[in-house]
């Protein structure tokens, strides 16, 4: 039983001591950006709307608006196509409640991609 014990050692010494692992990360095809492609700047998308909830009201696109306007409005860009993407931007100091209001007029709307962004 002893030879056989030793044996067995000597294979596990000799396997831990050939054993190599592969260098992944040497393998992998990763293309970087240029130093200029990471100097200019990407425009916004064109199809992008922003919603800007702030504490006294709302914006869209800049442009101050009610709670009806912003429905009309809403409603008139998802007439032009639902698959737009809605930037909703958050103040530090609107109420919740709005922010849920500007939601539920999004998807009551009919608009898809709505993603929400806390503007401080």
């Amino acid at each position: 039983m002893t030879p056989m014990i030793d044996v067995v050692f000597q294979l596990l010494i000799y396997f831990l001591l050939t054993f190599s692992t592969a260098d992944v990360l040497a393998h992998l095809d990763v293309s970087r950006p240029s130093p200029e492609a990471a100097r200019q700047e990407a425009p916004p998308p064109a199809d992008m709307i922003r919603v800007a909830v702030l504490p006294d009201g709302y914006a869209i696109n800049g442009r101050g608006v009610s709670a009806g306007e912003l429905d009309a409005l809403l409603r008139r860009l998802a007439a032009v196509s639902t698959n737009q993407a809605v930037l909703v931007v958050c103040d530090d100091q609107s109420l919740h409640g709005k922010l849920i209001q500007a939601l539920d007029l999004c998807a009551k709307s009919g608009l898809k991609q709505i993603s929400v962004m806390s503007g401080g």
